[in-house]
């Protein structure tokens, strides 16, 4: 779990710190929004999506524009439910995988405007043959569907060193399996995978429809390797949400780089020049599937909660200030202690002592019990940056002092490269990659 905080960065850090100058410099002022979200009037298909006024802005039931610079899913204001799943390609042919991508895309198109994934729908076709679609969101609006797709270091060259696709050549140097972490207990079962799948929407059973759908399309060519469902966001990528609350209790992502940080995601997350061509305007993606060891912290007394994430549980603030968005002052004492410990989960991810920051995108999980009367509960952590070394492992060496990991195990990992957004509806996934 990390809290890199961009906005916090006013405070005046100890001397250790970074600069502050340099790190406001980094980030920049922010500019108007990125993210260009609305209502797509006049769907036809599976649903309409309701309409409200502009200055409203979308709401739960809308859908999220596909076409962009950048793919949907990444600032677009965290959707409420996540299923997530990763794939192994099954095939060595890469027109099939070039297809996979092309259909993928169609039926993503269709479904985050709130249709059917394919034109026949679950009951317009043919008796005799399958449906095109499978019928459990019949009837349901789009409901902020986005569908983010990313590409494993295994697509270019599998862990045994073969080429299949003649992409070893095209892999971005920062595209590599993240390093190994003390404390780490990291199942390879639940890890990796050469495609990714990230579905996102105010309904669960429109997000499982869709990665249900694209995995049935997929069927002779890919296989589902992990998955992983989530609910109640935990963490904000817009200014006007609120900031949620994780399983711990806590206020979660306070101060994350939202939509409306230009500069920052520009600098921060988005991929430019002296990377990889067909990767411009896309992003890295880091998940770590984190167990949150509730019970032990259910015992502890507040004040070490307190002290263990550095803000006042009630309130959110960082400990020694009033409210929540106040900036943390990490030379603040109370009682001849400094009032932000050392040790503490706020201290150690703050940008100030990081170096870096990242864009969160995570869900809590809870997937019943380890067999041991506990609960297997936690932190599905989503996080994007511009490249994973400056980003998500920078943080997480920074935080091998972290109070917060006596009650938390990292026991899922994976990272991939997210393409550029499509432009237009003769573009598609991976283009750029394939084609090129």
């Amino acid at each position: 779990m990390t809290e890199p905080s961009p906005t916090e960065a006013a405070a005046d850090p100890r001397p250790a710190g970074l600069s502050r100058r340099r790190l406001l410099g980094a980030l920049g002022a922010g500019t108007a929004g990125v993210l260009a979200a609305g209502a797509a009037g006049g769907v036809i298909g599976r649903a309409t999506a309701d309409d409200a006024p502009a200055a409203a802005g979308p709401a739960p039931t809308d859908a999220v524009p596909f076409h962009g610079e950048h793919q949907a899913g990444i600032v677009t204001p965290a959707q409420d439910r996540l299923h997530f799943v990763a794939l192994d390609v099954t095939t060595d042919d890469r027109e099939e995988l070039a297809q996979l991508l092309r259909d993928w895309t169609a039926a993503a198109r269709r479904m985050t405007a709130g249709q059917d994934a394919g034109p026949d729908g679950a009951v317009g076709g043919s008796e005799w043959a399958p449906p095109d679609d499978t019928g459990e969101a019949i009837g349901l609006p789009a409901s902020g569907l986005t569908l983010t797709v990313g590409f494993g270091p295994t697509l270019f060259t599998t862990a045994d060193g073969r080429d299949r696709f003649g992409l070893a050549a095209r892999r971005p140097a920062p595209l590599v399996e993240l390093p190994a972490f003390p404390g780490d207990q990291i199942d390879p079962a639940i890890s990796g995978g050469d495609l990714c799948i990230q579905a996102c929407a105010n309904d669960p059973q429109v997000a499982v429809h869709a990665v249900r759908n694209l995995v049935r399309i997929g069927a002779g060519v890919v296989s589902v390797r992990w998955s992983q469902l989530g609910f109640g966001r935990t963490s904000s990528t817009s200014t006007a949400q609120a900031t949620p609350r994780n399983l711990f209790g806590f206020k979660d992502g306070t101060d994350n780089l939202k939509a409306e940080n230009g500069s920052a995601l520009d600098r921060f997350v988005w991929v430019g020049d002296g990377d990889a061509d067909w990767l411009r305007g896309g992003s890295y993606l880091v998940t770590r599937r984190i167990r949150m060891l509730v019970e032990p912290w259910d015992s502890s007394p507040l004040r070490e909660q307190e002290l263990t994430i550095g803000r006042a549980k009630g309130s959110g603030a960082p400990l020694g200030q009033r409210a929540e968005f106040d900036p943390v002052d990490f030379t603040k004492q109370v009682d001849g202690e400094f009032a932000v410990p050392e040790t503490s989960h706020v201290f150690l991810a703050h940008p100030t002592n990081a170096g870096t920051a990242i864009l969160r995108r995570g869900y809590s999980f809870v997937d019943g019990t380890d067999g041991l009367g506990r609960l297997d509960a936690g932190l599905f952590f989503i996080a994007f940056q511009r490249d994973p070394e400056t980003g998500f492992v920078q943080v997480q060496r920074n935080l091998r002092l972290d109070a917060m990991n006596e009650y938390v195990r990292h026991t899922s990992s994976a990272v991939f490269a997210c393409p550029p957004g499509v432009r237009d509806d003769a573009d598609w996934w991976g283009r750029a990659l394939l084609e090129g």
